[in-house]
Order: structure tokens, then C-alpha cells, then sequence
């Protein structure tokens, strides 16, 4: 495969279907994030519907920006204002599969929590499949 076959395959831009989970007994959360890439910048969109607390059965949104270099992921989700459950943003730091298909990590509040993170490429059944099987592991 050609080196910008192989960048363009590796690039976030697209729709990824994702779940972050909590350290303590709450429900994962289920998110669809749009991600455009350009360069090693990216940005976007993230659209939540929690269960557990005070915003459980809303739709939340959130603006994300980054950068994605090699195999490392990492940006910075904001809620909007009507929704700005914690107060600040929250950090994202992932690992892209190899295969361009999953990016792994974990999210932070800096001096408050943390919890892990998945997300896949939207569209895909084998995807959304490992995605409920991995909703099961806990966020250690």
C-alpha cells in the first residue's frame, strides 16, 4: 500500500461509534462522535444520551479538538454551555489500531476522575459487537 493510501486510511475523518466508561458503579455511555481531520489537527462534534444522573435521557453535545499523530490520539471534549456537567473540559488519550479501525484510551478530569474509552469506526456489525462486549469489561 502506498504511503498516502495508507495516511488517508489511517486519517480520523469520519463518524465513530464509541462508549466511555466510568471508575465507580455508573452506566457506560454510548456516544457517536464526527471527526474532520486535517493535518494532524482535528476537530468535531460528540453526541451522548447518559442514563445515571442529572442530564440521564438528554442528548448532550460536546465540541472536541485535537491531534492525531502515529498511532497517538488525543483531544479535548467540551460541553456546551447548557450541558457543562463538570465545569471544564475533559482529556482524551488514545492509541489508533493499526488497522485505523478503533482508537483506544483513556479520558481524565485533571484532579477529579478518570475512565477508559472506546471508539470505532461507525458502520460496521463485528464493530458494534466487540463495542457491547467491551461495555461489559469494567473501567479499572
Amino acid at each position: 500500500m502506498r504511503a498516502a493510501q495508507l495516511a488517508e486510511r489511517l486519517a480520523l475523518t469520519g463518524v465513530w461509534d464509541g462508549l466511555f466508561s466510568y471508575p465507580r458503579h455508573l452506566a457506560a455511555v454510548p456516544f457517536t462522535a464526527v471527526i474532520l481531520q486535517t493535518g494532524v489537527r482535528l476537530g468535531g462534534t460528540i453526541f451522548e444520551q447518559p442514563t445515571d444522573g442529572r442530564f440521564a435521557g438528554q442528548v448532550l453535545n460536546a465540541m472536541v479538538e485535537g491531534e492525531h499523530e502515529g498511532a497517538a490520539v488525543r483531544f479535548v471534549k467540551t460541553y456546551d454551555a447548557a450541558h457543562n456537567m463538570h465545569g471544564r473540559p475533559i482529556r482524551y488519550d488514545g492509541v489508533l489500531s493499526p488497522d485505523g479501525t478503533e482508537i483506544e484510551g483513556r479520558w481524565s478530569i485533571p484532579g477529579n476522575w478518570s475512565g477508559k474509552f472506546l471508539m470505532m469506526r461507525s458502520g460496521r456489525g463485528l464493530q458494534a459487537a466487540r463495542l457491547r462486549r467491551k461495555q461489559a469489561v469494567p473501567a479499572g
